[in-house]
């Protein structure tokens, strides 16, 4: 009998110990599992074509977004370059991609000096009109231009949150408008 109870302890122990991951405590929204946000067939500002695939091995955070926008824009690009600072070296792991809605004027010039004055390893992508409608629609992104009075003649109204996927190329969290680039550094790092 004592050796039974001893056999059903240590089955009982070991069924409590088992291979368990543990629990992933994310600040961003999780939307792992998603099926929507799944690719996209641009160009770099380097020229090159460019699809998710091409980042598979690095976590991806992925903002939609115009070079002329005043506030949201350089605010999140900023964000993520001080995420990026807080990562030290894992930040080589990280690519964050900065998707133009505005192809009119976001050419390969202007994403080429603007994506990487915020961080040298972040991307710019872009494409016609079309593409970026296209884009933007299949990952669930609002925009929308305004037109007004003044030198810029007009402004966008769009999403402001960011994706993330996890090195194998799944989407997993989403980030909205403001998240503290802590709170982005600590959910990258759960991420790689």
């Amino acid at each position: 009998m004592k050796k039974l109870l001893w056999v059903l302890l240590v089955l009982l122990l070991s069924a409590c110990s088992a291979d368990k991951k543990p629990s992933v405590q994310l600040v961003g929204a999780d939307i792992t599992g998603a099926d929507f946000a799944q690719d996209f067939n641009l160009l770099d500002h380097h020229g090159q074509k460019r699809q998710l695939k091409d980042y598979l091995g690095k976590t991806v955070v992925m903002f939609f977004g115009y070079t002329h926008c005043p506030d949201v824009c350089p605010t999140t690009m900023a964000d993520m370059a001080n995420a990026m600072k807080l990562l030290g070296e894992q930040a080589n792991q990280v690519q964050v991609i900065f998707i133009t809605l505005d192809p009119e004027r976001d050419t390969q010039e202007v994403l080429a000096k603007y994506v990487p004055s915020f961080d040298r390893r972040f991307v710019g992508l872009y494409g016609d009109v079309a593409q970026i409608a296209a884009v933007a629609k299949t990952y669930k992104v609002f925009f929308e231009k305004q037109l007004e009075a003044g030198k810029s003649g007009y402004t966008i109204d769009h999403s402001a949150g960011s994706y993330v996927y996890d090195k194998t190329g799944k989407i997993r969290i989403y980030f909205k408008y403001g998240q503290k680039p802590s709170e982005i550094a600590s959910d990258l790092k759960q991420m790689m």
